[in-house]
């Protein structure tokens, strides 16, 4: 693994000096390893391991080549872990996502649009105690997506989505659904949505809060 690490930095740091931008294909392997002084077979590990975090991208009979290195695509890696997260690690992801949202909500309320708001509210219609899952799973996603796309960070947008699990939100509303919660997790999706509607940053920061550690307060003692 450090001959595979040394090949991955080396790679890490053509990328930062801009000897290789997005969009880029790598020299032919040879050529790539003599120069950096890498086995081939050190190098193949290294692009298979950049590969599955999306930095490259292999296409056979073609070339490898850099990804477009976006933030949702790089992030794709951040999700996969977190799918994977089980029990009380939850709360760690929650105590990310308090730190996260509430500024980025923050930053939303000053340049959330019209069409926007519509969308924010379109997602709460027909959602009620008797929903199923999936459809709250849908909701919940969309809801915070929308507020995360407004703030206009990418990387923001990303890591909150990355952050954001269907599986363990999935989880969460099951457990919601059995403590009849909806209503109440709704109430406050609203709360939002109106101040986030009249510009007011503070308050939209604090009801994100309070939203968000109200659902990880429940967690805690659920676990």
């Amino acid at each position: 693994m450090a001959v595979t690490d040394e090949a991955i930095d080396k790679i890490k740091e053509m990328l930062l000096r801009g000897e290789l931008k997005a969009g880029d294909r790598l020299p032919p392997e040879k050529e790539l390893s003599d120069r950096l002084g890498l086995s081939r077979s050190s190098l193949r590990e290294a692009v298979k391991a950049l590969e599955l975090i999306r930095v490259l991208d292999v296409r056979r009979g073609d070339g490898t080549y850099v990804t477009s290195l976006d933030a949702k695509l790089l992030n794709e890696a951040v999700a996969f872990v977190v799918e994977l997260h089980q029990d009380k690690s939850i709360l760690e992801l929650f105590e990310v996502r308090r730190i996260l949202e509430p500024a980025t909500a923050f930053i939303a309320a000053s340049k959330i649009s019209s069409a926007e708001l519509l969308e924010l509210r379109a997602t709460m219609d027909g959602i009620d105690e008797h929903t199923d899952v999936e459809e709250l799973v849908a909701h919940d996603l969309e809801f915070h997506r929308i507020i995360s796309r407004a703030a206009g960070n990418a990387y923001l947008e990303s890591l909150l989505d990355a952050l954001s699990g269907s599986t363990v939100r999935a989880r969460i509303w099951r457990g919601l659904t059995q403590d009849r919660a909806v209503a109440h997790t709704l109430a406050e999706h609203k709360a939002i949505a109106d101040a986030l509607a009249r510009g007011d940053a503070e308050l939209v920061r604090a009801l994100v809060t309070v939203h968000i550690s109200g659902v990880e307060s429940w967690l805690r003692q659920a676990l």
